[in-house]
């Protein structure tokens, strides 16, 4: 055919299969990715009292369904902050301000926007730096509660 370049017999296949083992790559990192985060998430709620916690740490692991994510951050983020903030109120500490919830919801709707066609250019990125730093402070929190033993 005119205009399409030769490809000698059998690299259309190899391309084909290159493309594919890419993208499963691809898609297994970002698994390893959302595993991970998701562990750190779980290790806050359950550093955190029973009694204290407005969600149970296995319930995190619902964040690995696709789309549905999108709207469960809006449970596990402010619900981790909740948690904190119910603990530290029952020791008296009042030097928590409102335990990373604003920012933590800043991250749940620059999730969401990253599905949205362009906007995703500007949220994508925003939201990563964003979830990076609530993680940093979550983990703050997290470090102001004694281990159990």
């Amino acid at each position: 055919m005119q205009g399409q370049p030769d490809f000698p017999e059998g690299m259309e296949m190899l391309m084909g299969t290159a493309t594919l083992f890419m993208i499963l790559g691809m898609l297994a990192v970002s698994i390893a990715i959302a595993v991970v985060v998701i562990l750190i998430i779980q290790s806050f709620y359950k550093r955190i009292p029973p009694e204290h916690r407005q969600m149970e740490p296995g319930m995190v692991w619902l964040l690995l369904i696709p789309c549905f994510n999108l709207v469960w951050n809006f449970f596990v983020f402010p619900k981790l902050s909740d948690s904190f903030k119910s603990y530290f109120h029952s020791q008296g500490i009042t030097d928590v301000g409102d335990c990373v919830r604003g920012l933590a919801m800043a991250y749940c709707i620059t999730a969401v926007l990253c599905v949205i066609p362009c906007v995703n250019y500007i949220a994508g990125p925003v939201s990563l730096v964003l979830l990076i730093i609530t993680l940093v402070k979550f983990n703050d929190l997290k470090n102001r509660i004694p281990a159990a033993q």
